[in-house]
Order: structure tokens, then sequence, then C-alpha cells
């Protein structure tokens, strides 16, 4: 009887322990993942049917009365330091460098990173390999289309009547967020006039992306634009020949208004090349921006 007790009881320390360990590793992937040391808003979306969350970092002197060029960030809280930092020291060289950035972490209890990121000509489970024919049911492919319509009529539009937004919008991505600021340049090329693609993802489904990106850059003249994408010269043969394909795409085809710089960060492999290219980028923008006062 005692040893029934005693099971019973090891059981249900058992059973709190691990309970409590769940608890406590879902709330620090919550704390990681889902909040900033930012401020943290929540958006009632319908285009996506879900709320959404947001983090947006203000100029450490921020004036209510100021208009602010705005710098908009797939993946949340991935390479957020790196923007802070890099932010933190143009501001306090020249108060012209100063911004409003907003990044849009992907949800936390939901995968949703490829659905909201991945073009919708491309499959979101992403392949390498040409989708064969006969596989077109529309769910199997990216949602960037219904993302992109939360940014630009109900996140941009809650922006603005917050904040006190200038002309300069910038969109920036990393890997599947950079498919999505090639998506995004080429199908609403009025929405921002400045794009950031970090080892784009555009190999999906044989480089489709490219493919697309090549037949819809043409469209965008007569948007003034400043566009900068990287590699890290130690990635993978399968994005470097995506890459490799962007670069030529531009060469040929970029409108004469669209001014564009490529950059490959040597020694650097997928992830490293995010943060190497955050400080080049806003460089080469906020330059742009200069000359085009």
């Amino acid at each position: 009887m005692a040893l029934l007790k005693f099971k019973i009881q090891y059981l249900a320390w058992f059973i709190t322990f691990v309970l409590t360990a769940t608890g406590l590793y879902i709330a620090v992937k919550y704390q990681q993942l889902y909040s900033s040391r930012f401020i943290d808003i929540d958006i009632k979306s319908n285009a996506l049917a879900e709320m959404r969350r947001v983090f947006i970092r203000l100029p450490k002197n921020y004036n209510s009365n100021k208009a602010y060029p705005l710098i908009i960030k797939t993946d949340g809280n991935f390479n957020l330091d790196t923007w802070d930092d890099a932010l933190s020291i143009l501001e306090s060289t020249d108060d012209k460098n100063e911004v409003i950035l907003v990044a849009i972490p992907n949800l936390f209890w939901h995968d949703t990173r490829n659905r909201d990121l991945v073009p919708p000509y491309a499959r979101k489970d992403v392949a390498i390999k040409a989708r064969p024919f006969n596989q077109n049911q529309r769910e199997i492919f990216g949602k960037a289309d219904v993302f992109l319509k939360f940014i630009e009529t109900e996140l941009l539009p809650y922006l603005e009547g917050t904040y006190r937004i200038s002309g300069q919008r910038t969109l920036t991505g990393f890997s599947a967020g950079g498919s999505f600021v090639l998506y995004t340049m080429v199908t609403k090329p009025e929405l921002f006039n400045a794009y950031f693609a970090f080892s784009p993802a555009a190999w999906y489904d044989d480089n489709v992306v490219v493919k697309q990106f090549s037949k819809s850059l043409p469209n965008t003249a007569g948007n003034t634009h400043y566009f900068y994408v990287t590699l890290g010269g130690d990635e993978n043969p399968t994005i470097t020949g995506a890459f490799n394909g962007l670069v030529n795409v531009l060469q040929k085809h970029a409108p004469n208004d669209l001014t564009w710089q490529y950059h490959i960060n040597k020694g650097a492999d997928h992830e490293q090349n995010a943060k190497q290219s955050v400080r080049s980028a806003l460089d080469g923008a906020f330059n742009y921006f200069g000359m085009a006062q």
C-alpha cells in the first residue's frame, strides 16, 4: 500500500514537473519570438482573418510633430537587434537618419512564414525542382498576395494614422522574406520606394521567382526606386545560382528610374549575410534619398 502511494505521488510530481517545464519553455519561446523590447501592438486583420502583431521601434528622440521615414521588416525578432544597433549608430550621427522601424513576426502557434512570404506562383512547401503541371491546387501555393494586402490595406493605414510618416518607405526581408520583397516590388511598386532583399529565396520551383521577376520588372517603370540585394559568399549553389539570375535580370531589364546595387559578403553564410547586410543597405538608401532630395 505504501509503495502504491509512493508511486502515485511520484507520478503526480513527474506530471507537475513536465507541465511546469513545458509551460516555462513555451513562455521563453513566446518572449523570444512574439514580443519585443519596443512597442508591441496587435491588429485585427480582415485580410488574413486573424490577429497580427507588429513590433514598432521609434527613434530614441522621437518627436510626434516630425515626419519619419518608415522601414517595414519581415520575420519579427530575427536580426532585429542588428537593425536596432545600426539605426542607433546612424541616428546618433545625424537626426536625418531617424526612422520608424516596424517588424512583423510570424504567428507564434502556427507556421505561417512560408504561407505569408512565398509568392502565389510558388509552392509554400518549397522545393527546388520545377512544379509538375498537374500540381495547381490553390492551397499548395504561397499567399504573399494576401499578406501584402494586409500590409497595404491594414498595417500602412494604421501606421499613417498613428505616426507621421514621410514619403520614404522601405520594405526589407531575408531569405523567404527576400522573395516577398521581390514579389512586392514588381506587384505593387507604388507602395515602397526602397527595397532590401538579403539572400532572397528566388530558387523556388526551378527559379520561378527569378522568371516572374524578369517578366514583371519592366512594369515598375515610372516608380522611382532604390533596390539593394545581397548574398553571402559561402551560401549554397542553389541560392547563389538564383542570385546570379536576379543580377542578370537587373542588368538587362532594370528601368532607368531604378537605382540598384548588389553586394556579396565574402565568407558569410546564409544567416551571417543577413546581419552583415543591414548597415550597407541603410547607408545605400540614406545616400540615395539624400541625393534624390
